[in-house]
């Protein structure tokens, strides 16, 4: 890998240059906006969108809600995992990161010594973003959208190559997506539990949405509205 990585006709190397060399024309305020957006905003922004979804589907309430929750519970779940399935990877592959190998970066984030490949701000968003698209597609389509975003940053900010990206992206959708039946076999009986439960049910579904086994309420017909004397003649 890091023989690929020396070499200048590697595409992996012209498109960090491209991609890094928009920070070195940008100016200094914009380069710790993306420092910020990329290290911090762009995480805490997808732990904020599974909260909103959460909320969203526990409002709804309806017979999928508890297969819903478990699958936002999933999420965070299975980015943890694929961050613990990266230290293997990382340890095997002992990728540098560019700036070690290449000169000329633009490097908006320091004290990053460790190995480059694959890139856990990667891993972690793209997990996110599939779990919820599994809970929930609207917002997974947006967490998705914010995990591309992070994987630009990265590249931008100087700290990982396009195929550290690309392989966190890989890593994160096979950890989530693969493992999501079996979490959901483990989590939503759980969950169905929790929503008979009277005070913790309130995290599955609030108070104002349906139960599972609500009916609709049978509407009586014209004859239970008749006056005395109709029921009379009726009789």
């Amino acid at each position: 890998m890091a023989v690929l990585a020396e070499s200048g006709s590697n595409p992996d190397v012209d498109l960090l240059y491209d991609i890094n060399g928009l920070a070195k024309d940008a100016p200094h305020w914009l380069g710790r906006v993306m420092e910020f957006v990329g290290e911090y905003g762009l995480p805490l922004a997808m732990v904020l969108l599974v909260l909103w979804c959460w909320w969203t589907v526990r409002r709804r309430g309806g017979p999928d809600a508890a297969s819903s929750v478990a699958a936002l519970i999933w999420a965070p779940l299975a980015a943890g995992l694929a961050v613990l399935v990266n230290v293997p990877i990382r340890g095997f592959v002992e990728r540098p990161r560019p700036f070690v190998d290449h000169q000329g970066l633009a490097v908006l984030v320091t004290g990053k010594n460790d190995f480059s490949f694959v890139s856990d701000h990667a891993t972690i968003t793209m997990a996110l973003g599939v779990g919820l698209f599994v809970a929930d597609r609207r917002f997974g389509i947006v967490g998705i959208g914010l995990a591309l975003l992070e994987g630009f940053c990265r590249v931008y900010m100087g700290v990982h190559y396009p195929t550290d990206v690309v392989g966190g992206f890989a890593l994160g959708t096979a950890v989530a997506l693969l493992l999501s039946p079996l979490a959901s076999a483990l989590l939503t009986p759980v969950l169905k539990a929790v929503e008979r439960s009277p005070r913790a049910g309130r995290l599955v579904r609030s108070r104002s949405a349906a139960s599972p086994g609500q009916q609709d309420t049978l509407v009586p017909g014209p004859r239970a509205h008749m006056e005395p004397d109709e029921k009379d003649l009726a009789a």
